[in-house]
C-alpha cells in the first residue's frame, strides 16, 4: 500500500483535514527561508493534538543544512518521529542521526544511478539501514526535482526515470511536482514506497486546499 505524505503543514486545520483526506505522514517545515516554515513551539501545538488523537500519523520535521544537535533538539520539542534532511547533508549527518532520519536527493534532469552527477550523492550503501520489516513504516530515501536555490516545494516534477531506478533498490518516498492530475501516472512509472506532496494540495504557499487533499488521496488510492 502506497504511503502518503502531505508536506508543508502549518496549522492544526490542515493536518486535520490532511489526515481525513487520508494522509500517512505529515511534513513540518523547519527551514527559514521556506513559504511553509513553522516555529518548533508552534508545531509543537499542532502535534501534541495529533499524537493524541492520531497516534498512527507519522510526524516529519523537514531540515536543510541544519547542525545534528538542533535537529535532535527540535525532534523533541516539536513531538516529531522523524527527520527528513532536504539539503546538502552528508552520508556521516545521517549516519548519526540513525533512524530518526532519512535523506532527500534533488536529481538533475535526465541522470541515471550511475552517473557521476548522482554518484556523487548517491551511494546505496549509505541509504539502505532499514530491514524489509522496517521499510513498511519509514523510507530509506525522497527523491525531489533539482531546482537552482530551492530545497523543495517548488511545484517541478522529478526525473520519474531516474526515482523508478532508485525505487528498485530502495522504499522510496516520491515528491516534486506531484499533483492530484499526475500522481497517478507518477505511481505508475516509479512504483515508489510513497508519494510526498506539498504545493501540489495548496490554496496558497502554506496553505492546504481539502478537496485537492481528497481528490490526491483517492488518485493515489486508485491504484492500488
Amino acid at each position: 500500500m502506497t504511503k502518503i505524505k502531505i508536506c508543508g503543514i502549518t496549522v492544526l486545520k490542515d493536518a486535520l483535514a490532511a489526515i481525513d483526506a487520508g494522509a500517512d505522514m505529515l511534513g513540518f517545515n523547519f527551514y527559514a527561508k521556506s513559504p511553509r516554515y513553522l516555529r518548533p513551539d508552534a508545531c509543537r501545538e499542532i502535534t501534541v493534538v495529533l499524537r493524541k488523537d492520531f497516534p498512527q500519523i507519522t510526524l516529519v520535521g523537514v531540515f536543510v543544512n541544519a547542525p545534528v544537535a538542533e535537529i535532535r533538539s527540535i525532534l523533541e520539542t516539536a513531538q516529531l518521529h522523524l527527520a527528513q534532511l532536504h539539503g546538502d547533508e552528508t552520508p556521516e549527518m545521517l549516519a548519526e542521526l540513525g533512524s530518526l532520519a532519512f535523506k532527500a536527493i534533488r536529481l538533475p534532469s535526465s541522470v541515471s544511478v550511475r552517473d557521476s552527477a548522482i554518484e556523487s550523492v548517491f551511494d546505496p550503501s549509505a541509504f539502505i539501514r532499514y530491514s524489509v520489516k522496517e521499510s513498511v513504516f519509514n523510507p530509506a530515501l525522497l527523491v525531489d526535482a533539482a531546482v537552482k536555490g530551492v530545497y523543495g516545494g517548488s511545484g517541478v516534477v522529478a526525473d520519474w526515470s531516474t526515482a523508478a531506478q532508485l525505487a528498485r533498490m530502495i522504499p522510496l518516498l516520491l515528491a516534486g511536482g506531484l499533483t492530484p492530475e499526475n500522481v497517478a501516472e507518477a505511481l505508475e512509472q516509479v512504483q515508489p514506497w510513497g508519494v510526498d506532496v506539498a504545493s501540489g494540495v495548496e490554496a496558497s504557499p502554506g496553505v492546504k486546499d481539502p478537496a485537492k487533499m481528497k481528490k490526491f488521496v483517492e488518485q493515489v488510492h486508485s491504484k492500488k
